[in-house]
């Protein structure tokens, strides 16, 4: 939600960022591949699944590469980027779970539930590395963002997929790509947002809501209630954002 998605390319040369981060990009390959094995086996899925996997892995990679400036902390990608590339691996097998045409059996939503949780507790991993070792950067700051904006995405498409939900529960994981396409139409949305506590908060109550969702324990009448909590928490938090952007422009206007 800042200008930085609008405006933020890459500098130097691709071969020395594929220098920077060539590595760890290499064990992200391995890692992704041994977490979707074991849940390909797990589910019995078919081998399809690994080709949506490989997918969403060379996205990934690629955008990783691309947009990595140079000058990363030792000449590498930096120990806060390398546990939100941790946590992608995780993220890509469920995602390529999210686009398999199965029901949500309860195995596997409390799977999920196990592993979006580690991928959310290791989201404030990242940012107290980086704020610790003095390397926060604005690349960081978006891989990071991008990452749990996907990951709220699969998520809301998995609440869908368990069959609680109707297929309007998909529209939780949409407001961050739609604030975007909007920026391309109103430039006011490309502006800088101040840091906010609010906007953290509803992020992971975001996914709380969304995991709370998916728990076979759940029943689809309090899974609705759960959805339509997140949805309405979503929906005022980027009310005020735009309201706030709105507000500086005309100030800016009658100044």
């Amino acid at each position: 939600m800042t200008k930085m998605a609008h405006q933020m390319w890459p500098g130097g040369s691709l071969r020395s960022r594929l220098r920077q981060a060539g590595s760890d990009v290499a064990l992200a390959l391995v890692s992704t591949t041994t977490f979707a094995t074991i849940t390909w086996w797990l589910f019995g899925l078919p081998v399809s699944y690994f080709a949506q996997v490989a997918v969403g892995y060379l996205v990934i990679a690629c955008l990783l590469v691309w947009y990595l400036p140079e000058g990363q902390p030792r000449g590498e990608l930096g120990a806060a980027n390398r546990v939100t590339l941790g946590r992608a691996t995780l993220v890509l097998p469920l995602s390529a779970l999210a686009g398999q045409p199965i029901l949500i059996t309860d195995d596997m939503a409390w799977y999920i539930i196990a592993v979006a949780t580690v991928t959310l507790v290791l989201d404030g991993v990242d940012g107290w590395l980086a704020r610790r070792s003095e390397t926060a950067s604005p690349f960081g700051a978006r891989f990071d963002m991008e990452l749990d904006s996907f990951l709220m995405l699969v998520l809301s498409i998995l609440v869908w997929r368990s069959g609680k939900v109707g297929a309007w529960a998909i529209l939780i994981g949409l407001p961050r790509y739609l604030y975007v396409a909007g920026g391309w139409m109103w430039p006011m949305l490309r502006a800088e947002l101040p840091p906010s506590v609010r906007r953290k908060a509803v992020c992971v109550a975001q996914g709380v809501l969304l995991l709370v969702c998916l728990g076979p324990i759940i029943s689809p009448a309090l899974a609705t209630v759960a959805a339509a909590a997140a949805l309405a928490v979503l929906a005022y938090s980027f009310a005020v954002d735009i309201i706030w952007l709105a507000r500086r422009r005309s100030d800016s206007r009658g100044a």
